[in-house]
């Protein structure tokens, strides 16, 4: 079954002097001279061609109008102007792509803002035994059906404190897969603490890939990111994480951080990321009820978009001189992305991506865990279907305030999980997150447009 998604869209904005445009259909980015601007303002505003015609010529002479107008009728004939709304193919394909295993329900840091209650998501704290974790990789290769390449995120809590059975379950899951003429790629999300002088040797020498959590500037990452004991963890984790890029030549990691109300200059972390040495870096808005102190609430978003402003001025700058980072958001694909499909279904959490806790309980995504109404089956009996169903139908093709979006397919229609915990529907994307996004898709599209500019001077 296909579904048409929407009316033909042109997002249209100005960026650090740039005048941009992007054909949302067609994935195509166009930068605007002056004159190109007024054209396709008025066009979008629906204007008649002949009276845009004429309104050029009187701005800026026949001659230009005439080529621009021609251009732009060029662009459109080969649809990447206003193009045809996408086609999205509905259902589900029925394909487990990849598991976050929750290898423990325990943690060795006490973050204020962790939606995992601290690391027991509400329960007792625990780790996931050797047979689960086996049965889970059983699970992943079993439902990927005809897929090759698979992946396995070890997820707590702190995943390093089961390093054991984390070890056991690789050595496990890339013979299993081997047999079966499949690829298992691993990543671990750690908080550093645990990664000393062994534990790096052994992630490095499997090549598994690490999402560090660092969050910035010390004091900003020592008031949230908090020991048991009270104290900040900045001094622990910072040397860990540095001695692990080092030792992987800076590449296939990325340094995770979170920010909140308390530091909506959230660009000065990313610097101060920067400054340490770390080149692949992230930056997410925490997701907070709106009582708690450190939430972020849409009187921050002007704050917090001339903050991704900067950020995205300041990696040109570095870029010019060579000296690549990259900001996890800001990375778009606009020459060989995804399908339609795939473009409308984001992250595929509940369809092609699930959530594992330690007793076996699949889950739709790991911020779903330990949510009774999202228990979603077990890794031994299968998926519970009902379930999981209203997953295959939160598209952004289904979203309403998705379809005049024009990020819709740089997000797949929003988190779920904040959808959820925010406002109690699926359906209902989470209104700061989608505001936030778009900005960050716009200086995406900046720094795509630069690297356009420079290929041609």
């Amino acid at each position: 079954m296909l579904t048409e998604n929407n009316t033909p869209m042109v997002h249209m904005f100005e960026l650090h002097g740039l005048r941009l445009a992007l054909d949302v259909e067609s994935n195509t980015l166009h930068i605007l001279d002056e004159p190109a601007w007024l054209a396709l303002s008025r066009l979008k505003d629906g204007a008649d061609r002949e009276e845009v015609l004429r309104e050029l010529g009187l701005a800026f002479g026949g001659r230009t109008a005439a080529a621009v107008m021609q251009e732009i009728d060029e662009l459109r004939g080969r649809g990447l102007l206003f193009g045809a709304p996408a086609l999205v193919p509905q259902g589900n394909e029925d394909v487990v792509k990849a598991l976050c295993l929750h290898l423990s329900h325990d943690c060795n840091m006490r973050c204020s803002y962790c939606f995992a209650g601290t690391g027991h998501y509400g329960g007792k704290r625990s780790l996931m035994p050797e047979q689960v974790a086996r049965a889970a990789v059983d699970f992943l290769l079993r439902e990927s059906k005809g897929r090759r390449h698979c992946e396995i995120d070890f997820f707590g809590g702190e995943p390093l404190l089961n390093l054991e059975v984390l070890k056991k379950t690789v050595a496990y899951g890339r013979e299993r897969a081997g047999e079966l003429g499949k690829i298992l790629k691993f990543t671990v999300t750690t908080n550093c603490l645990e990664l000393g002088e062994a534990e790096r040797a052994y992630l490095n020498a499997e090549n598994i890939s690490l999402v560090l959590s660092l969050d910035g500037r010390k004091e900003v990452h020592d008031r949230l990111r908090r020991l048991p004991d009270g104290s900040g963890s900045f001094d622990l984790v910072l040397p860990n994480a540095l001695r692990l890029v080092r030792e992987r030549d800076g590449d296939n990691y990325y340094l995770r951080g979170t920010y909140t109300g308390y530091n909506t200059d959230f660009d000065a972390d990313a610097e101060a990321m920067i400054a340490l040495g770390f080149k692949r870096i992230s930056l997410e808005p925490a997701v907070l009820p709106p009582e708690h102190a450190a939430a972020l609430s849409e009187r921050h978003l002007a704050v917090l978009y001339a903050g991704y402003e900067r950020l995205a001025r300041q990696l040109w700058q570095m870029e010019t001189r060579g000296e690549r980072v990259y900001f996890f958001h800001f990375e778009l694909d606009l020459k060989q992305g995804p399908c339609v499909r795939k473009r409308s279904a984001g992250c595929g959490a509940g369809t092609a991506y699930l959530a594992v806790s330690p007793d076996g309980t699949l889950y739709p995504c790991h911020q779903f865990v330990g949510l009774a109404e999202f228990a979603a089956g077990h890794v031994t009996a299968g998926r519970n279907a009902a379930v999981l169903a209203p997953f295959g139908q939160v598209g952004p093709d289904r979203k309403e305030a998705c379809r005049s979006c024009f990020a819709r397919y740089f997000c797949g229609g929003g988190c779920h999980a904040a959808a959820w915990l925010q406002n109690g529907r699926l359906e209902e994307p989470y209104r700061l997150g989608c505001l936030l996004h778009r900005k960050r898709v716009e200086c995406g599209l900046y720094l795509q447009a630069m690297r356009m500019l420079s290929q041609v001077r």
